[in-house]
């Protein structure tokens, strides 16, 4: 059982004494000669690592001059950009291109996996079907609305790697900037490859072959006939009737047989 405490009331100074003084970290000679030895040790530790924090500190500031003083004297690269265009990666991650089919016909299904993918949401599409009489893909669906957002895309390179068909890819197009926000949303016309020879703009019928399945999955070339010696019958000569030798085994003796 535990005994009530007694609740304390602060202390108030008496009348005409004078006001309590703030205490600080220096102590006076009478108080040093009455502390413990150990707390002597504590107050030169704490004295020694605050005298170290202010040479260091001084250091540091030499260290940052000399740096500056240091790049002060060496030469000066200029970029003449825009004058001279800027070369970049063969695999930099640049504005998006919705790429064509070789007859025209678009690449994108419409199946908006690059919209789900995107972690920064600055794509959006619609799908909608293919018809004979308008068709803009080889398959069932096609990309009718495809926006991308510039001012949300982090250029991750996600939403390609998403795309069943290849039919995102990045350019190496880096110059977007714009004062206007809205100019930053590109639509379908603007993300669309341009039409090159031998391509027609869609709607259209399919011409390189009567399904899609001859768009995406195009039957392999057949391979010709191997060449006497070159084939995979070359180890028995050019007789492609010729069998393997045949090994013989080594018998094993039935259990219990002397």
């Amino acid at each position: 059982m535990t005994t009530p405490t007694t609740p304390t009331t602060p202390q108030t100074p008496e009348p005409g004494a004078a006001p309590a003084t703030r205490r600080t970290g220096v102590l006076s000679p009478a108080e040093v000669s009455g502390l413990e030895p150990w707390v002597m040790v504590v107050r030169t530790i704490e004295e020694r690592q605050a005298e170290r924090g202010a040479v260091r500190a001084g250091l540091d500031a030499v260290r940052g001059f000399g740096v500056t003083f240091g790049t002060m004297f060496k030469k000066v690269t200029t970029e003449l950009y825009p004058e001279v265009p800027k070369v970049t990666a063969p695999r930099f991650h640049g504005r998006h291109q919705l790429n064509r089919h070789p007859d025209g016909l678009e690449k994108c299904i419409g199946c908006e996996l690059c919209a789900w993918a995107c972690p920064a949401d600055a794509i959006y599409v619609e799908g909608a079907d293919n018809t004979e009489e308008a068709r803009f893909s080889p398959g069932e669906r096609y990309g009718a609305v495809y926006q991308i957002n510039y001012a949300r895309c982090i250029f991750c390179g996600l939403c390609i790697e998403a795309c069943p068909t290849r039919a995102l890819t990045m350019t190496n197009m880096f110059e977007l900037a714009d004062s206007d926000r809205s100019a930053l949303v590109f639509d379908k016309t603007r993300l669309l490859a341009p039409l090159t020879e031998g391509m027609d703009a869609p709607p259209h019928p399919m011409r390189l072959g009567d399904s899609e399945q001859d768009y995406y999955a195009p039957a392999p070339p057949q391979d010709p006939a191997p060449v006497s010696g070159t084939g995979p019958d070359s180890r028995r000569g050019s007789d492609p009737g010729a069998t393997e030798p045949v090994v013989p085994t080594p018998s094993v003796p039935a259990e219990g047989a002397a």
